[in-house]
């Protein structure tokens, strides 16, 4: 995610408070209760499943209102709360489509008054989360070439979707299950390097991928 240092002023605009009320009768034992915050998937054009990413959309309005000349926008954390918001209001869907939250954001950038950043919001679809440790627990313990050619199999059929932008976590996991220890080894450092250069090497040998971001963790 990208800031820049500098303000652009926006026209001031006059919001209307609301004053908050307050019950003094509140009993003096408050129950909270924590739900659990669930959107539903986003569904690109090639059929592709995604879960909604908050770091996401901030990023991708923040990028649309640079280049429209409002760097640091003071807004993007409303809109991009208002977004999640909107999400939860239908997480009775299983699917949303991608192309009908792109419109919402559109649609509140018009009703907000800020209608010459949305021809620059052109966002492409959130990361794609890949956790090697679970790949690793299909493999088995000690199954490094399973392992290798379930990863593989991941990543080709991620590549046919036309994602641009893949996550790999859970490497540390990964690796020390698949030795099957509990304490780093030397061992574990070796089979670490060789799983960053096999996914190294698939990825940029691959043509079709020259606009992947993929990162490793």
């Amino acid at each position: 995610m990208r800031f820049s240092g500098n303000c652009f002023r926006r026209k001031q605009r006059k919001f209307n408070r609301v004053p908050l009320t307050r019950d003094h009768a509140v009993s003096r034992t408050k129950i909270m209760v924590a739900f659990k915050e669930e959107f539903p998937y986003l569904r690109t054009e090639s059929g592709q499943l995604f879960e909604f990413n908050r770091d996401w959309l901030h990023a991708a309005i923040t990028r649309a209102a640079d280049k429209a000349g409002y760097p640091s926008w003071w807004l993007t954390d409303h809109v991009t709360e208002s977004i999640a918001f909107y999400l939860r209001l239908r997480n009775d869907e299983s699917v949303v489509a991608f192309s009908q939250l792109s419109q919402t954001v559109r649609y509140v950038l018009k009703v907000i008054g800020y209608k010459e950043i949305i021809p620059h919001f052109a966002p492409s679809p959130p990361p794609i989360s890949i956790s090697l440790f679970e790949i690793a627990e299909q493999a088995g313990t000690g199954y490094e070439l399973a392992f290798f050619d379930l990863l593989e199999r991941r990543i080709n059929a991620l590549i046919q979707t036309g994602m641009d932008n893949l996550q790999l976590c859970s490497l540390q996991r990964c690796v020390k299950h698949l030795r099957g220890v509990k304490v780093w080894t030397r061992a574990c450092d070796a089979l670490r390097e060789e799983i960053v250069c096999f996914v190294r090497e698939k990825i940029t040998s691959t043509a079709e991928v020259a606009r992947l971001d993929c990162s490793l963790r």
